[in-house]
């Protein structure tokens, strides 16, 4: 079997600077070129010691570890520990990752059995086929894509959760109890009391509200008198001017709750001046939250406290 030692060096260099590159597409890194190049080549120099006296050691997976170490260490520098070990521990779950979707990719595609004269047949070479190099080659940019993807999507989805709040809203005997997002982009405020605004799903709170209020939202007769609700919630009542993106002047309903508190498990607020407008849109196609809450609520609250 002839082996083109310069082809598997090649291939490897190529993989090493995009794991390289993978590794800070997650950990958000900067990235300089000549050094995640240089890093590749230190990992690709591994197929070179195979073949010298010094195969024995870089054979070994202490050798292995000590060529990722000098990888990360060359492409990403050494700030501090805790940012070196980030690096590293990043670097090796791309590789697991990338290096585990071609093998799973390969099995997936592979067919050990057929049907022969009614006869279920199976073939096994051992354990396991190895995958071919071209196979690996044509794969790992595809899985390299998915995995950059994925941990895009991750990150976003880390963010938002990060951003997530408890907030329980009430109103004479009626508690209103709703998962937050906050959003700087919310800054909407009614114009005479200068007072945040944050929107809550009336899908969510159905339940809780009574039925000609919700009915008031959905039909979209916000300036409409209701006669058959209940005056306590009418004196709730506010009428709210807003503008959307590319559209004229518009109005929310929206409600004076006695008290609102705002909670991260952590940290707990109680909001002074808050109006809670209700939207006859869904806020989030997954439910991950049912109100956008006005980032002042949090700055200017009464009180905070730690949640034990």
């Amino acid at each position: 079997m002839t082996v083109y030692l310069d082809v598997i060096w090649l291939l490897n260099f190529l993989f090493d600077t995009m794991l390289l590159l993978l590794t800070a597409a997650m950990m958000k890194r900067k990235k300089v070129w000549y050094r995640i190049l240089l890093g590749g080549f230190i990992g690709s120099a591994l197929v070179l010691f195979l073949f010298t006296p010094l195969s024995p050691f870089f054979s070994h997976p202490a050798g292995k570890f000590l060529i990722s170490i000098l990888m990360v260490w060359t492409a990403f520098g050494f700030i501090r520990f805790k940012y070196f070990l980030q690096n590293l521990l990043m670097f090796y779950f791309a590789t697991f990752a990338i290096g585990g979707g071609i093998i799973g990719v390969h099995y997936f595609l592979q067919q050990d059995s057929y049907l022969a004269g009614g006869v279920l047949i199976t073939q096994s070479t051992g354990f396991g086929d190895p995958v071919s190099w071209l196979f690996a080659a044509a794969g790992f940019p595809l899985l390299w894509l998915f995995s950059s993807g994925r941990g895009k999507d991750i990150q976003v989805k880390k963010l938002q959760y990060e951003e997530i709040v408890y907030v329980t809203a009430y109103l004479g005997e009626t508690v209103l109890e709703m998962r937050g997002l906050v959003d700087s982009g919310n800054q909407l405020y009614d114009p005479l009391t200068k007072t945040p605004v944050m929107i809550a799903d009336t899908e969510k709170m159905k339940d809780h509200l009574p039925k000609a209020l919700c009915d008031k939202v959905s039909s979209g007769k916000i300036l409409e008198d209701t006669p058959d609700l209940d005056h306590e919630w009418q004196l709730r009542m506010r009428i709210v001017p807003y503008r959307g993106v590319g559209q004229q002047n518009q109005f929310m309903l929206a409600l004076k709750p006695d008290a609102l508190t705002i909670s991260t498990g952590k940290e707990e607020w109680q909001v002074k001046k808050a109006l809670i407008a209700l939207s006859s849109s869904q806020l989030s196609a997954d439910g991950d939250f049912t109100c956008i809450v006005h980032p002042q609520m949090l700055q200017h609250s009464s009180s905070a406290s730690n949640v034990s």
